[in-house]
């Protein structure tokens, strides 16, 4: 033959070898997509407190503008009722305790 010989030791040695490579890979696979999820969670939290100075900034400037050239008093009732009510809304939405009722039939959760 060709003078290779391979002993069952070594091809269990082999496999061992092998199984860790492949479990360190997955354990290192976790740990990165652990870190890249928290990064993304700390980005949104950057981009929704800027979303929302953006816009609060806005609806002031529009407010503003309304209160210091005085006009229609319906037009000043729209400029200061509508964000108070867009706010109410999500404040209640935000306060709201739901529940989710199921059942535990089978042992499931």
């Amino acid at each position: 033959m060709n003078g290779l010989t391979v002993t069952p030791t070594q091809i269990l040695a082999g496999v061992g070898v092998l199984i860790v490579l492949f479990w360190v890979w997955r354990a290192g696979a976790r740990r990165a997509k652990a870190a890249a999820e928290a990064a993304r969670s700390g980005g949104r939290l950057v981009s929704l407190a800027g979303r929302v100075l953006f816009n609060a900034g806005l609806i002031v400037a529009v407010q503003w503008v309304v209160i210091a050239h005085p006009g229609s008093p319906w037009l000043l009732f729209a400029v200061l009722g509508l964000p108070a009510l867009f706010a109410s809304y999500a404040l209640t939405r935000a306060m709201t305790v739901t529940t989710v009722d199921t059942s535990k039939r089978g042992g499931r959760r």
